[in-house]
């Protein structure tokens, strides 16, 4: 090999190993752009925020058994007790009722304002038969709606027989009374479903301008349905 050609080898040996270096950087970022980023991490988990004040749940979360049978089987009910209220002998006018006795009464924007009210019930049908009474109507007590924590809640609050319990929006002309029931000089009712043969429920509907009823298919006694009126009670009521 010639001096010269010696001279030319030397000075490409150089020249490669100066673009060696510049090479695989340049091979590195070409990697490193086609290279997609690390996937940002999730995002915490939301917890859902705790029901507020006065927000219930839905009511086929909390109704037994039981009740769920009568709650289904209300139309039947309604038929019947009517029927034998309207055949037999009963105690006071089922006349002057009107729109009480009515199943198809119901009127829309449902939810009753929280106040005092006058309330009455009215039994109809007769789990005797025909050797019962077909209707009884019984005179004014008095009764409360009131906001509580737990919701919109219903109690009766003088009288023999005092139910007392919780209403559940369903639509805007029902709503779902599940509630139980306090006896005499017994205190108010207990908690809904602490003591089943208390337990109740029923279908809270508006049927005038200033006027709900409770109906309640199959109570545990006397009657095969029972209907509780309700309208505001005047400033100065005093209970009974």
């Amino acid at each position: 090999m010639s001096r010269s050609s010696a001279g030319v080898s030397s000075f490409r040996a150089r020249v490669a190993r100066g673009l060696i270096p510049g090479l695989l950087a340049t091979l590195l970022l070409a990697g490193c752009a086609t290279t997609p980023p690390p996937p940002p991490p999730p995002p915490p988990a939301v917890t859902p925020d705790a029901p507020t004040a006065g927000v219930l749940s839905d009511w086929r979360g909390v109704i037994t058994a039981a009740d769920r049978d009568r709650y289904q089987r209300l139309d039947a009910a309604w038929t019947l007790a009517l029927q034998q209220a309207r055949r037999q002998p009963g105690s006071g006018s089922l006349a002057s009722l009107g729109e009480l006795i009515d199943p198809d009464a119901a009127r829309p924007s449902v939810t009753p304002p929280v106040g005092t009210y006058r309330c009455r019930t009215v039994k109809l049908g007769s789990q005797g038969g025909d050797e019962g009474l077909g209707y009884v109507v019984y005179g004014w007590f008095a009764c409360r709606i009131e906001q509580t924590a737990a919701g919109l809640k219903f109690s009766k609050l003088t009288g023999s027989q005092r139910p007392s319990g919780l209403l559940f929006p369903e639509n805007d002309r029902h709503m779902i009374f599940l509630g139980s029931m306090a006896l005499a000089s017994e205190p108010a009712a207990r908690s809904y479903g602490q003591r089943p043969d208390r337990d109740m429920v029923a279908v809270v509907e508006r049927i005038g301008e200033r006027r709900w009823r409770l109906a309640i298919p199959w109570p545990a006694n006397e009657s095969n349905l029972d209907l509780i009126e309700l309208v505001p009670a005047p400033p100065t009521s005093a209970r009974r």
